[in-house]
Formats: structure tokens, C-alpha cells, sequence
């Protein structure tokens, strides 16, 4: 889809099963998002199936991974996702422990803005984080997000803090 400077951010396939298997057991993924309940490559497949590609049918965006342009290797993902709940796409990002604090979710996310803007005429976006994951509300702020409340979604079970970016 697009490239940064460092990284190439495409749409997930089938072919990732095994790096979304990752992805979704990573222990952060698991403290700060939630648990989706992936255990083993069919079960990847099938949320990539269920999830991942019904999004991009259904509003032509969804989760996108993100890897290093020079070996090509999988650090995370970043997207956009239609949550029920909320009035707007959500930008939302998750990547590999091995991975975090390199400056990938910031360069991933400010590149998917400006794809999201230009590309699908999307110029406000809705981000949500658990509200103890200071990390990620920083990078939101960093990205130009203003935090607008608190909001509880039916898929978390509990109240997220809520940013608006427009």
C-alpha cells in the first residue's frame, strides 16, 4: 500500500498467520488491547478471515502490517477499525515487544493519517487506549490527537480513554 521511510505497511493475508499468531498473544497486546482468543495458526487464519479481511470488504480499511523496508520483517501492525460504539474509524496500533520504542508506531501511524486522508477523504479519526497505557496515549498526542472522555465499547468490557484527531 505505502512505504516510509523505514517501513512498507500492506494488507494482511492469509500468508500471516503466523506473525499475526504473534501479534495477538504478545503480552502487551494482551495487557493493553485484549485477548481475542488465538492460539494457534488456524485459529490466526481464521481471525484474519473473520476480522481482518471482512474489514476491508466492508470499509475498504482495517489492520495493515507493518515491516522493516530492509529485510521485510514483521514489527507490528497499525489501521483503522470500525468499532460499533463509536462514531468514526479508530485508529489503532500494536506491535511486537521486540519492537516498541523505535519510533515504528509513530512513523506507521503518522504515514497512515495521511493515507486515511488522502486516499479515503477521512480527516477525523477516533483512537482509544486502556487507560493505564500511558505509551500509547503519549504517542496519540505526539500524532495530534486531543483526548475528548471516556467511553465504554461492548468489545472491551471496560472504559477506554478516548482521543479525537480532525
Amino acid at each position: 500500500m505505502f512505504e516510509t521511510e523505514r517501513l512498507r505497511v500492506r494488507r494482511i493475508d492469509e500468508r500471516d498467520a503466523g506473525f499475526m499468531l504473534a501479534i495477538l498473544t504478545d503480552p502487551g497486546f494482551l495487557a493493553n488491547i485484549g485477548d481475542r482468543g488465538v492460539r494457534t495458526i488456524a485459529d490466526a487464519e481464521a481471525y484474519i478471515r473473520a476480522r481482518v479481511l471482512a474489514s476491508y470488504e466492508a470499509h475498504g480499511f482495517g489492520m495493515f502490517r507493518v515491516s522493516r523496508k530492509d529485510d521485510d520483517e514483521p514489527v507490528g501492525t497499525a489501521g483503522l477499525v470500525s468499532r460499533p460504539g463509536l462514531t468514526g474509524p479508530d485508529l489503532g496500533f500494536a506491535f511486537l515487544a521486540g519492537h516498541v520504542g523505535r519510533g515504528y508506531a509513530h512513523e506507521a501511524s503518522a504515514a497512515l493519517i495521511d493515507w486515511a486522508r488522502l486516499e479515503l477523504g477521512i480527516d477525523t479519526l477516533l483512537a482509544i487506549t486502556a487507560p493505564s497505557n500511558a505509551a500509547s496515549a503519549s504517542l496519540l498526542v505526539k500524532l495530534g490527537f486531543v483526548e475528548t472522555g471516556r467511553v465504554t465499547l461492548p468489545e472491551h468490557g471496560g472504559e477506554s480513554r478516548l482521543f479525537t484527531r480532525c
